[in-house]
Parts: structure tokens; sequence; C-alpha cells
């Protein structure tokens, strides 16, 4: 039995990773599915809420359901959040699996990251308030405004990276995909495993099948022999 912590990417809550939630549970795992700080139904205010929030949200239920041996999963915006808690607290996990997520270095932002497409997307849907992103028209109404200084916020990372199993998934499906030049810099890295699938951003609604398969592995390469 493994213990996934699943963070989800801009916008979207624990509710995103439903279907994997329910098949790693079925698989007898155990699955924690997280709602980040500002994308609540009924949100905090979001002029208090960055990316350390975001890492001080999941560093808590590390901590208060004392879990260890955690394989991080992360989606998009989800893996600067990942990147922070491993750096915080490395001795809590075993894993880090990035879906199609941002693998950040020290003093990136999601912003450095996430292409011209996407900075230009959040000028336009920030102005409403200046505190917060709405989502695009059109995705699941349970998307949330995204605070704005969790997207901006440099990651601060305070050691070398840690001893743990690294797998990053690359969705080769959509064009307008912000993680080609992280895959080529990760593929050729003894550090990273990295996996594609033929699929668009959300891994989870397009190819469940594929990103259930990719995690079981990881429970597999982590028994000792």
């Amino acid at each position: 039995m493994a213990t996934f912590v699943l963070i989800p990417g801009g916008w979207r809550g624990g509710w995103w990773y439903e279907p994997l939630a329910a098949r790693l549970k079925q698989a007898g795992h155990v699955a924690h599915a997280l709602t980040l700080s500002g994308l609540e139904e009924t949100p905090a205010r979001a002029a208090c809420i960055n990316l350390e929030t975001h890492i001080a949200d999941v560093l808590k239920l590390l901590s208060v359901e004392d879990l260890s041996e955690v394989i991080l999963c992360a989606h998009s915006y989800g893996g600067m959040v990942a990147s922070g808690v491993a750096d915080r607290a490395p001795e809590r996990l075993a894993a880090l699996v990035y879906l199609d997520a941002f693998a950040p270095e020290n003093g990136q932002a999601w912003w450095d990251l996430a292409g011209d497409d996407y900075r230009r997307l959040v000028i336009a849907q920030a102005g409403h308030d200046g505190l917060t992103v709405l989502p695009r028209d059109g995705v699941d109404p349970r998307c949330r405004p995204h605070p704005l200084g969790a997207f901006v916020q440099s990651l601060r990372l305070t050691r070398s990276p840690p001893q743990l199993a690294r797998v990053f998934v690359y969705a080769t499906g959509w064009s307008a995909t912000p993680f080609t030049a992280q895959y080529e810099r990760l593929r050729t890295d003894p550090a990273w495993t990295v996996r594609t699938i033929a699929c668009a951003h959300d891994l989870v609604h397009h190819a469940l099948d594929e990103t259930v398969q990719v995690l079981i592995d990881v429970t597999r390469d982590l028994v000792p022999l």
C-alpha cells in the first residue's frame, strides 16, 4: 500500500483528481486530493494567498496526518507547490510525480515558465480585481479564480534537490504546451524518469488508464528487491 498526496493545477481543486483517487483506492492505496487555499468552493481572501501559502497547505497535511513515504503527485501549476514541499520536507516523501507539471529551479515562478500565451491570459483575466485570475470561459464550473500571488511569487529553494525518485509525464497531444523545453531538459537527466502520453493537458480526464499505470509503476519501483 502506498500513500499519495495529489496537488491540482491552476483554478482546480481536489475534485479534479476524483477519478484518479478512486482508482488508486480501488488498488489498495491511500489518496489525499487537496484543494489549495483560495480554490475552495467558497474561497478565502486572495490578497493573503501566494505560492508559499500553497506549500504550507501541503506541509500542514503531511504533519497533521503524520504522513511518510508519500508519493507526491502534482499537475501543471501544482508542480511549483510540489517542488517547494520536497525542499521543506523531503524526509516525508518517497517520490515526486509531475503530471505535465512545472519542475522549477530556485528563483523561478510559474510566471517565468508558463509562456507568453498563459501570461497574456493572466493579464486579461486578472483585471477584474487585480488579485485573482478568472478561469477561462467554458471550463468546469467548479473551477475557481486562482490567486494571482501564487502565479507570480518566485519559488525559494533552500537545499540541494532531495534524493527522491522523480517522474515527469509529458502530455504530447496539445499544441499550446509550455512543457516542451522542460521535457527536452529532463529526458537526458539521469535523476529523472520521463514518460510521454499522447493526450491533452488534463491527463486525468483524457488518459486516466495511462496515468493510473504511471503511478502504479512508481509504487512498484519503490518496493525493495
